[in-house]
């Protein structure tokens, strides 16, 4: 059994659903393939539980009727049995005629993960009408988490049992990314972006020979073609390297898709759906490690400077309780530096949470932050790639390790 996970832009449309056929015709006939939500399909949701928790009838509409007509436009092009779609599109309509009951983090998991399913029935039923038989999947029956919502911590013994139920002989199965389920019955996710953190799980409970995640780029690069315009493949990363470049930020990959899979020794391989022959990228037990500099760019971010409000210093009890906030707030950290009198952070600029863990951390100390700006990483760095990124820019912060620099800057061009 292998297991293939395709990201939104490979369904974006009929053309991608026909590919996508395509290559499960030819190299998946024995696999799970885990879909993530159509095209855009996440950010329209998340517009979509904005305006429902704000109580805003004209907007709610408004975004419903563009989901319907951009799934209906796909399915108009493609042929197949597509009555579970409009179930799934008639119980969101219902939900939402109803107030918002519970927290805002609940509510945005029961909503958004609509995404996934309704991808999932077009491309199952799809694949049937094609003469491929493909068996849908409920993720939420599969893979069980606590209540963290949009944040769903996996219950491995459970997830482990229902997954092996389920997947019991040879076939393709079709299956969400990015979902699960409490063991109350309330739908959870993993964490934006978490379809390639499904693939793992699926892949680490049945033993999978391998797992493939197909991109619109030929694999893992050294950098983002959006801020290089000369980039390198990476044709073999270890493990190691792989959570590394994960970790500060590349996006090829979830942070927490590798180690599930580090642990049984399943590799890896990142490929191009558009050009699905490609070697592409593989990660596993190899011996050596990058040999070229990574690049990795996050922009607005933002630094926060924490210092005590009276003459002491930041102590081990200062620490525990700043943790403690981050972790109320829901905020992670992504740098942190600290000296005898301050604590400085960067974090995403998240406008849904960063404003209530200033109002939390300001209860015990001085704050200040700078907005704006753009955390670095470069690992395996020197002294020439440092001096490349740093043109125009000015450096607010800078953290070395062995292999790693991280560098907190704001564009001054």
């Amino acid at each position: 059994m292998k297991v293939f996970k395709f990201g939104g832009a490979s369904v974006k449309d009929a053309d991608g659903v026909r590919n996508l056929a395509e290559i499960v015709r030819t190299q998946g006939q024995d696999a799970v393939i885990v879909v993530s939500a159509m095209g855009k399909t996440t950010n329209a949701l998340e517009s979509l539980v904005r305006a429902y928790v704000d109580q805003q009838p004209d907007s709610i509409r408004t975004h419903l009727a563009g989901l319907l007509a951009y799934h209906s436009n796909i399915m108009s092009e493609l042929t197949g049995d597509f009555s579970l779609v409009h179930q799934t599109l008639t119980q969101l309509e219902i939900h939402l005629k109803s107030p918002a009951s519970a927290f805002y983090d609940e509510v945005y998991d029961q909503i958004v993960s609509v995404g996934e399913l309704l991808s999932t029935q077009i491309i199952a039923a799809y694949l049937t009408q094609t003469g491929l038989a493909a068996r849908w999947l409920d993720a939420r029956q599969l893979i069980r988490t606590d209540t963290t919502f949009r944040e769903g911590r996996v219950d491995w013994e459970t997830t482990s049992h229902q997954i092996k139920a389920a997947v019991t002989k040879s076939g393709v199965y079709i299956t969400q990314g990015f979902i699960g389920q409490s063991a109350d019955n309330r739908t959870t996710t993993l964490g934006r972006e978490g379809s390639d953190y499904t693939a793992a799980i699926f892949a680490y409970c049945l033993n999978a020979a391998n797992v493939t995640i197909w991109k619109d780029v030929p694999g893992v690069l050294n950098a983002d073609p959006k801020w290089f315009d000369e980039t390198v493949l990476l044709e073999r990363l270890t493990y190691q390297d792989a959570i590394e470049l994960a970790y500060y930020g590349a996006t090829v990959i979830h942070p927490k898709t590798i180690k599930p899979l580090q642990n049984k020794g399943i590799p890896l391989y990142v490929k191009s759906f558009l050009k699905p022959d490609a070697p592409g990228t593989v990660i596993g037990n190899h011996e050596r490690h990058l040999t070229i500099p990574s690049f990795i760019f996050k922009v607005n971010q933002v630094l926060i400077s924490l210092h005590p409000n009276d003459f002491s210093f930041i102590a081990e009890d200062n620490l525990s309780r700043i943790f403690g906030r981050f972790a109320q707030a829901g905020v992670k950290i992504n740098l942190m530096q600290n000296t005898a009198i301050s604590f400085s952070v960067v974090v995403d600029n998240n406008p849904d949470r960063v404003p209530a863990l200033l109002a939390l951390l300001k209860e015990d100390f001085r704050v200040s932050y700078n907005d704006g700006l753009e955390l670095i990483t470069i690992r395996y760095y020197d002294q020439g790639t440092i001096d490349r990124v740093l043109p125009n820019k000015k450096l607010l912060l800078e953290q070395k390790s062995r292999y790693t620099v991280q560098l907190v800057v704001k564009d001054v061009s």
